[in-house]
C-alpha cells in the first residue's frame, strides 16, 4: 500500500484515575522528525513513544499531544513539587539581584514550569504503560487513515502516467515522418545557400545532424520510466523518494525532447508531459 505522510487519529481511553488523551498529526517532510506536547509526567515514556511512532512510520513531521485529565473524584490529583518550587523562588531573587530591571517569575511562571505540577494518587507506571499502549492504538487508526489518503494518490499518479503514455504513444507514429521532412527541407536550404558543395558531404553532414536529432531514445526511456513509475506505486511500501527521482528523470527525457524538437508536435509533446511531470511531482511530495 501507498501511505501519505499527512494523516489525523484521536483516541481516548478511561482508567480509574482518570482520562487519557493521545492525538497524531503529521504534514510531507523530507525525514522523520516527531515532536511530543505532553504532561511532564509522560516524559520518561518518551523514549518508548518515540519507538513506536518511528516503528511505523518512515517519513513525516509528527506532533504527538497526549494528557490526562483527572476524574473528578480521584483524591488530590495535582501537588505543586515544594522542592523545585522552592528552588525556582530562589533563582529568581538571583537574577533580580543580578539585574534589578528583569520582571520577576510570577505564580504562573512557576506553575508553567516543567515537572512543578506531580500527579497524586495515580501510579506512574500504569499511565505511561498505557500511554505506550494508547499511541499504538493511535497509530492504527493513523496507518488506516494515510493508506486511504495514500491510496488517492496513487490513482492520482497512475491516472497521469496513463495520460503520459497515451501522449507519446500518439507522437511517436509520426516522428519519422516529422524528422523526413525536417531533413528535406533543411537539405534544400542546404543547396540553395552551397550549391557548389558536394553531395555526399551534405548527405553526411545531414546524417550527422539527424542523430542529434532523433528522439527514438528520449522516447524508449519516457516509456521505460513510466513502466518503473507504475511498478514502484504497485510495489507500495516507502515509495516517496524513489517516485521523486522517477520525476528527475522523466523531466530530463521531456527537456530533452524539447531541445530536439524540429517541428510544433514534438514542441507540444515536450511542453504537455512537462505539465504533467509537475502534477505528479507535487503529490509524490506527499507520499512517504
Amino acid at each position: 500500500m501507498i501511505y501519505s505522510m499527512t494523516g489525523f487519529a484521536a483516541v481516548n481511553r478511561e482508567l480509574p484515575q482518570g482520562a487519557l488523551h493521545l492525538e497524531l498529526r503529521a504534514v510531507n517532510h523530507r525525514y522523520l522528525e516527531i515532536a511530543f506536547r505532553m504532561d511532564e509526567i509522560f516524559r520518561p515514556a518518551e523514549a518508548a513513544l518515540r519507538e513506536a511512532i518511528g516503528g511505523r512510520l518512515k517519513r513525516g513531521k509528527v506532533e504527538c499531544r497526549l494528557n490526562f485529565t483527572p476524574s473528578a473524584g480521584s483524591h488530590k490529583p495535582l501537588s505543586i513539587n515544594a522542592t523545585l518550587a522552592q528552588q525556582l523562588v530562589q533563582l529568581g531573587k538571583t537574577v533580580e539581584g543580578l539585574s534589578p530591571q528583569s520582571a520577576p517569575l510570577s505564580v504562573a511562571d512557576i506553575l508553567r514550569w516543567p515537572g512543578i505540577m506531580e500527579a497524586e494518587g495515580v501510579p506512574q507506571e500504569v499511565l505511561q504503560e498505557a500511554a505506550v499502549a494508547l499511541a499504538q492504538e493511535a497509530l492504527d487508526d493513523f496507518a488506516a487513515s494515510r493508506g486511504r489518503e495514500g491510496e488517492k494518490l496513487k490513482d492520482m499518479i497512475l491516472e497521469r502516467t496513463k495520460q503520459m503514455e497515451m501522449l507519446v504513444a500518439e507522437a511517436a507514429p509520426h516522428l519519422p515522418r516529422l524528422r523526413a521532412a525536417y531533413q528535406e527541407k533543411l537539405t534544400a536550404r542546404f543547396r540553395e545557400a552551397a550549391a557548389s558543395l558536394d553531395e555526399d558531404r551534405i548527405r553526411q553532414e545531414m546524417a550527422l545532424f539527424a542523430q542529434k536529432i532523433d528522439i527514438d531514445e528520449e522516447i524508449s526511456r519516457l516509456q521505460a520510466h513510466l513502466q518503473e513509475v507504475k511498478r514502484i506505486l504497485n510495489q507500495g511500501g516507502a515509495a516517496g523518494k524513489r517516485l521523486d527521482f522517477m520525476m528527475q528523470e522523466l523531466n530530463r527525457e521531456a527537456n530533452t525532447l524539447g531541445s530536439k524538437s524540429v517541428a510544433t508536435e514534438t514542441s507540444r509533446l515536450s511542453m504537455e508531459l512537462k505539465v504533467l511531470i509537475e502534477q505528479m511531482r507535487e503529490q509524490i511530495q506527499n507520499i512517504e
